[in-house]
């Protein structure tokens, strides 16, 4: 089996296990939390996709990985990461918290949809042996991210939504 088919098998069976965890485990608790403390915890998890960084260190990734991967994906991460940080600090300024936590989702599920159309448009499949140490970032990291962000989402219509029932409002006021 080739390295790029390996890297797309990878890619696409990397969402399998997140999504059984995350519908058992996660989705339950954050869906019974306050709305703010549910979005706090996942802009925590986000909060370290400062690491995106890494793409862009020679010696961690290859000579060879598109130039035009890497410095989107590294900074895409880098943004997200920084926005995920501000609604952390921001928790208590509710109107601040809420932009940023709608900014860092939109920021980070933008990424990596345009991470994943511009790997396919410059190959890196077959050239995933230049991730080098980073190979486990879009196969095992990525996934979780890209979940998170739709629950991010569903969770913020949710709490907003009249049609929602149950749920309980969020609070846009200090």
């Amino acid at each position: 089996m080739s390295p790029a088919i390996i890297f797309d098998i990878q890619l696409v069976l990397g969402y399998v296990p997140w999504l059984l965890f995350v519908r058992s485990y996660v989705l339950p608790r954050l869906k019974s939390m306050d709305p703010a403390a549910a979005q706090r915890a996942i802009a925590t998890l986000h909060s370290f996709r400062f690491f995106g960084l890494v793409f862009l260190v020679p010696g961690v990734v290859g000579s060879h990985l598109p130039a035009g991967f890497a410095a989107f994906a590294a900074y895409g991460d880098f943004a997200t990461g920084v926005l995920a940080m501000l609604a952390l600090l921001a928790t208590r300024i509710r109107p601040l918290f809420w932009s940023l936590v709608v900014a860092f989702n939109a920021v980070g599920t933008v990424d990596i949809l345009v991470d994943y159309y511009h790997g396919t448009q410059l190959g890196l499949a077959p050239l995933a042996g230049e991730l080098g140490a980073t190979y486990a970032i879009p196969i095992i990291y990525v996934p979780l991210l890209m979940i998170t962000h739709v629950i991010a989402f569903y969770l913020l219509l949710r709490s907003i939504s009249p049609a929602a029932g149950h749920a309980t409002p969020v609070r846009m006021g200090v």
